[in-house]
């Protein structure tokens, strides 16, 4: 089979590789479209490699028909699924625990339905496993038109919070708005500060980190939860301790990729069980913002790198 393979240069070469050997209890899947995630582009750089026993090339989150299953299990060969993967959807195909499967919502074909599993998983792991997110919270999104930004605005919309989010242009607030945004901050040109002290929150999933972490974990609501997810803006923060302790806030640091195989299966029976029925009747929109051939890899990540989309970027690798 083929796969998108990074060379010295970090140039992306659709190579021949070695077909994947399905393991006990794994599904092999024929890909047809895997979605973006920014993590892609820091494992092309050379920063962030697939945890052991995943291929080797990007890809986080992958759509297609099952080839294989294990006996037994709910899957069937021509099924369509969607699957969360440690890494490898940038390929013809890939052997995933069965666990990490996903059916495709009704009404969505294979190609948007790529680009489900890596956000709205990230988005339920973070605000709701790890900040125990209920109705009534004020809920703040860091970049909020990117894929986890609009999943998480949604989520936290159907359980009944009040949303602020930020983005980087005027055309990307009107959008996020549709979503449910109830407070939209142009990052370039207003005052996140002044809009936090008027607004305390209870939960905020931050992607950025950097100064700003430091400058507003203080304007938090009691008991407040700061989950942390990347760090865009910097690896560094001054922190306010004596709020910390004094407003008894907890700063959580989260990732996904890292988690056990049964802990990602435990997140994802919740999301097709909870969500996938809202997503199936337009509840939920799964915001799609260009489909490209695997062959056009490097002009994909461009669209992340410039921070152009609004919704997810998808590779399609067969029609």
């Amino acid at each position: 089979m083929y796969a998108m393979l990074v060379d010295a240069n970090k140039n992306f070469v659709w190579q021949e590789v070695a077909e994947p050997v399905r393991g006990e209890g794994d599904v092999l899947i024929e890909i047809a479209a895997a979605g973006l995630n920014r993590a892609d582009l820091l494992q092309r750089s050379g920063s962030y490699p697939s945890p052991p026993g995943w291929p080797e090339w990007p890809g986080l989150e992958a759509s297609g028909r099952v080839l294989e299953a294990p006996a037994g299990s709910r899957w069937k060969p021509g099924d369509k699924v969607c699957a969360l993967l440690g890494g490898g959807g940038y390929a013809e195909r890939v052997s995933v625990p069965a666990g990490m499967v996903m059916s495709v919502p009704a009404g969505l074909d294979l190609t948007a339905a790529a680009g489900l599993p890596e956000v709205f998983a990230t988005a339920y792991l973070n605000l709701v496993v790890e900040a125990g997110m209920k109705a009534g919270d004020v809920v703040f999104i860091q970049a909020g038109a990117s894929g986890v930004g609009l999943a998480a605005i949604q989520l936290a919309k159907k359980t009944g919070c009040k949303v602020i989010t930020t983005v980087g242009s005027p055309e990307k607030a009107a959008f996020v708005k549709t979503i449910g945004a109830d407070i939209v901050v142009n990052r370039k040109t207003e005052d996140l500060g002044a809009v936090l002290e008027a607004n305390p929150i209870d939960i905020a999933l931050d992607c950025a980190g950097g100064p700003a972490l430091g400058e507003n974990i203080a304007k938090m609501a009691f008991r407040g939860r700061w989950v942390l997810i990347a760090t865009l803006g910097g690896n560094r923060a001054e922190l306010p301790l004596d709020t910390l302790y004094k407003k008894r806030i907890r700063i959580i640091g989260s990732t996904l990729r890292s988690r056990t195989d049964e802990e990602k299966a435990a997140v994802l029976q919740a999301l097709e069980k909870d969500y996938w029925p809202k997503i199936a009747a337009g509840e939920i929109k799964n915001v799609i913002y260009r489909v490209l051939p695997i062959t056009e890899a490097t002009a994909a990540h461009a669209i992340l790198e410039r921070n152009e989309n609004t919704g997810k970027v998808i590779l399609k690798v067969k029609d």
